[in-house]
Formats: structure tokens, sequence, C-alpha cells
């Protein structure tokens, strides 16, 4: 089994082990990409030196870039930080570029979820191999004697406090694939920032109903709420401007099983007018994920039909 070891902001670790969250952003200032590790594999923590320890970890869900404003409106204090001028401050810091001449850069994120944080008693030394000089992080293979060592001691952490275990909230549940075994200890399961991250993903950053491409101005829509007990599943998500959103939350307009746009004659009725929003009225959805078991699910349509849309 491979995992990977991530040098890791102090700061940012003890700002989210008081928090003990169900998903973080382990963010990095620059964009570059991160194909180390696949989906469930787990990641982890280690400290800062004079702290070289590894002091906790999640699974990896997924990587993403996002410009720092979506990645604090998608994550907000799950990105280690309790307000965003915190977290920009802290990337501008790290970039070392002028905020006025590039306001908004993008960042990668490493989306992890069920993230863990030992207790300092069960802190473990950084692997004898572990070099100083390493920047960013290192993948280990449990097959190796040196991974198989610092797994095993990981492992043992983790039952003794049966993490990846215990149950989760409801409607947290994302994809149903078996993540327990030899390869993986915990299902893959997303919380809301990992299920708006991954909206917007497999969306192409366009409106599904609109096709509008100004990021700041898209939203990740649950079909099903999240307070309804709708998950946070791809299957339960559009990606849709800002004002459609709030139309398909408040019943103005719905989706059919064929992905074709409803329209409430209730808008016109309710605010005489609407003209913007008729033309949408019978077209399908501008944009669908390109792999079709991702697309909105018969279930979650049929409910919003039911329970929400005014007709």
């Amino acid at each position: 089994m491979k995992f990977y070891i991530g040098v890791t902001d102090n700061e940012w670790f003890n700002f989210l082990r008081s928090r003990k969250p169900d998903e973080v952003n382990f963010w990095r200032p620059g964009a570059q990409n991160f194909a180390a590790l696949s989906q469930g594999d787990a990641f982890l923590f280690k400290l800062h030196a004079p702290q070289n320890y590894i002091a906790g970890g999640g699974f990896f869900f997924k990587y993403t870039r996002l410009p720092v404003t979506m990645a604090w409106k998608v994550f907000q204090e799950e990105n280690g930080c309790s307000t965003y001028d915190q977290l920009a401050r802290k990337i501008f810091s790290y970039q070392n570029i002028d905020r006025r001449s590039s306001p908004d850069p993008d960042i990668g994120c490493i989306i992890l979820v069920v993230p863990f944080f030992f207790e300092e008693a069960d802190w473990i030394p950084a692997p004898r191999d572990w070099s100083q000089n390493i920047v960013a992080g290192k993948t280990y293979d449990s097959e190796s004697a040196i991974g198989k060592e610092l797994w095993d001691r990981v492992e043992m952490n983790l039952r003794r406090h049966q993490i990846g275990t215990q149950p989760l909230k409801p409607g947290m549940a994302a994809e149903p694939s078996p993540r327990y075994g030899t390869k993986h200890l915990v299902d893959t399961r997303l919380g809301q920032g990992a299920f708006r991250a991954n909206i917007i993903d497999v969306y192409g950053r366009r409106c599904s109903v609109s096709g509008e491409k100004t990021l700041p101005v898209l939203e990740a829509a649950h079909i099903k709420p999240y307070a309804s007990s709708g998950p946070h599943s791809t299957q339960n998500g559009l990606l849709l401007r800002a004002d459609l959103h709030i139309l398909l939350d408040q019943g103005y307009i719905t989706v059919a099983n064929d992905y074709k746009v409803e329209i409430s004659r209730r808008i016109k009725e309710d605010f005489e007018n609407g003209r913007d929003y008729y033309k949408y009225h019978g077209q399908s959805l501008a944009v669908l994920p390109g792999n079709i078991a991702e697309a909105p699910g018969r279930e979650y349509l049929e409910w919003h039909r039911e329970n929400v849309y005014r007709g």
C-alpha cells in the first residue's frame, strides 16, 4: 500500500487539531500537480523541525486547483485559518508575489477526508531515511521495510482510537465503494467542502444550466438538501450560477429526468418578471459530467420536483 508523508505547517496542524473537522484542505501555495496517491490512500502529516514527528493525517480524496478566494469559499476554516485574510497573507508570503498584481492566484488543494490528529504521546518519529532537505513530502510503500515499520505504528494508532471505523454524520456517505481491508481503512466520504470542489471539477467549471464560466459566481448546489438527508454526492449536485442556485433551492426551477430544465410559472406570478429565466425552459442542461455515473440521479431529481418545485 502506498502512502504519502507531507511536510506540514505547524500552525495549520494545531488550528485544525483544535477543531477536529470532517475534512481538510492541505493546500500548497503553488499550483503544481499532485499525483502521488490514489483515492483512499493515506496522507500523513509530518511537522516542521524541531518537531520531526508524524502527528496525524487523512485519506486522499482528490487534488484540484482553485483560486484563493474560491478555496476559502469552498473550505473556509478547513483551510487551517480562521479568516480569509489570514489564508491570503500566508499564501502571498509563501509565494513572495505582489498581491496587487496577482490578487487571486491558483493554489493546489489536496483534499483529505476523515482527518486524524494523534495525541502528542502517540506522535511517531519521522522515518529513519527522512532527509531534512525534503520540502514538500515523500511517498512510501508499506511493502518496504521502512514503510512497513512506519505504517504498522500508524495503523496501531488508528485502531487504538477507532479512527476510520466510527460512524459519520447522516448524509456524509458519497460513494459506496468499500475501503476496508488490505489496501484502505476507511470509506471514501465527502464533507461539504469536498462536495463543492468535486462538483466544480466534474462540471468543468461551467454552470450546468447557463454554461456560465465565471468561477466566482458559480456554486455547488444540492438537489436534495443536506438538511433533508441529501448526501454530499455528485449525483445529488449541480454547478449553478448563484441566482440559479437560489431559484433551485426555492423551487422556481427544477430538472426533469431527461435533464431538461423546467422554469416555474410562479416566477412571473410572484415577481412580475422572469424573462431572463424562461429562455432556459425546455432546454437540456448546458453541461453534464463527462462520466455519466456522476450525472444527477433520478431519485434526487424526482424528490426535488415532488417536494420543492412550485410547478
